[in-house]
């Protein structure tokens, strides 16, 4: 199997990774985690005689360091304080904190990044790349982009056809959400550039900040699940984490990167928790499970409730989205709010063979298990059942049908 290094740069990762790890690291940098790699589909081919060629790729990865020209990029960005970028220049990934194991009696792999959070937490992205980059090689590459193309050809056809209709109060935009369960490194560049190319004026950027550095795109991205569940674990009363987690937020950026995510124990206790305050603070709101018509409907709704008019807020939408997918959506809301669509293996891992679902996720923090309660079924990741029931019963969260 091709050995070439899949990762050459600590930038080829989501923009939030830093941003959220800036806000460990200043508040709360004695923390430790536990990340958990897991396969919500059944693969075309096991992934276990995959183990040692991922490792290979894991070490190559904890040999590099951060560039001088990437943290002189990084030190540009208004809402990265110097401190933070000097801590990056010192840091590199320990490979005695991730472990990579096949399942004995499965073709499954066990991989568990364990230590400090402000390190363990930039091995998820850059895993899961390796992992679903690992697993494509076994096809015949050619034959894949050649039907990669020709679906991005179609959705850039679509995008053209649709963009002179679009003429809502807010404009249609979108951005590449892809890196995690992109099919090759080079084929998510190739789609990254080839929209900004064909559809510059409703492509705006992408969450990979090495390919928004070298192709002068904005950077996209602000707060993950990870985040938010951190702060299940960091002395607060559990029914207070998520207004901790916004106020800690609002803390470190004082009015930059205001987009929150609204899923982590569901939408109704993040709404009981998402004041005026938070309203007033924040410039929007992600989507990333359940039903997203209902979803944006219940968030127009809320800042009607706080007489906060919807046209001066965003709406984003990031879960499993496709081109029609995202204008359905742009023509259910984007005359009452402005709206952004972050898509992402529909476009990275669009190739004719079904993709890894893959997620490495936080299930514990400083010794304590943690969980989001998803609005999707099949989103829950936590061994402790004990504690699932009593953040169930916390948030009056609806028990698993």
């Amino acid at each position: 199997m091709n050995n070439e290094p899949i990762v050459t740069s600590l930038l080829d990762t989501d923009l939030y990774k830093f941003t959220m790890k800036q806000v460990f690291l200043h508040q709360f940098p004695a923390a430790e985690g536990e990340y958990r790699f897991t396969c919500r589909n059944k693969p075309d081919k096991p992934l276990a005689p995959l183990k040692a060629a991922i490792e290979e790729q894991i070490d190559h990865l904890c040999a590099l360091r951060f560039k001088p020209d990437e943290l002189a990029y990084l030190r540009g960005l208004r809402f990265i304080k110097s401190d933070f970028v000097d801590y990056l220049e010192l840091f590199q990934f320990r490979r005695r904190f991730i472990t990579v194991e096949a399942v004995p009696g499965s073709n499954d792999l066990r991989i568990t990044a364990r230590g400090p959070l402000v390190q363990v937490m930039l091995f998820e992205i850059f895993v899961l790349a390796i992992v679903s980059e690992v697993y494509f090689r076994q096809f015949d590459k050619e034959v894949l982009l050649a039907e990669g193309r020709r679906r991005l050809r179609e959705k850039i056809a679509q995008l053209k056809t649709f963009i002179p209709k679009a003429q809502l109060h807010h404009p249609f935009l979108m951005f590449d959400f892809g890196t995690r369960r992109r099919a090759y490194r080079d084929w998510h560049e190739e789609v990254v550039t080839t929209l900004a190319k064909e559809v510059p004026e409703v492509f705006r950027g992408t969450s990979n900040v090495d390919m928004a550095r070298r192709h002068q795109l904005v950077p996209i991205g602000t707060m993950a699940h990870e985040y938010l569940q951190a702060h299940q674990a960091f002395g607060y009363r559990l029914r207070d984490f998520q207004k901790m987690a916004l106020e800690n937020w609002v803390k470190e950026y004082r009015g930059d990167l205001g987009i929150a995510l609204t899923d982590v124990v569901g939408m109704d206790a993040f709404l009981v928790d998402f004041d005026l305050y938070f309203a007033k603070l924040f410039d929007g709101l992600r989507h990333d499970s359940g039903d997203p018509m209902e979803w944006g409907e219940r968030a127009l709704a809320h800042y009607r409730a706080l007489r906060i008019n919807p046209n001066t807020k965003q709406l984003t939408f990031s879960d499993g989205l496709d081109i029609q997918r995202a204008i359905d959506l742009y023509w259910r809301f984007a005359d009452r709010t402005q709206v952004g669509f972050g898509i992402g293996t529909n476009l990275t891992n669009d190739l004719g063979v079904q993709p890894l679902n893959i997620v490495m996720k936080l299930v514990a923090c400083n010794g304590h298990p943690v969980a989001k309660l998803s609005d999707s079924p099949g989103k829950t990741l936590c061994d402790d059942e004990t504690y699932i029931r009593y953040l169930r019963q916390v948030f009056s969260f609806p028990a698993a049908a």
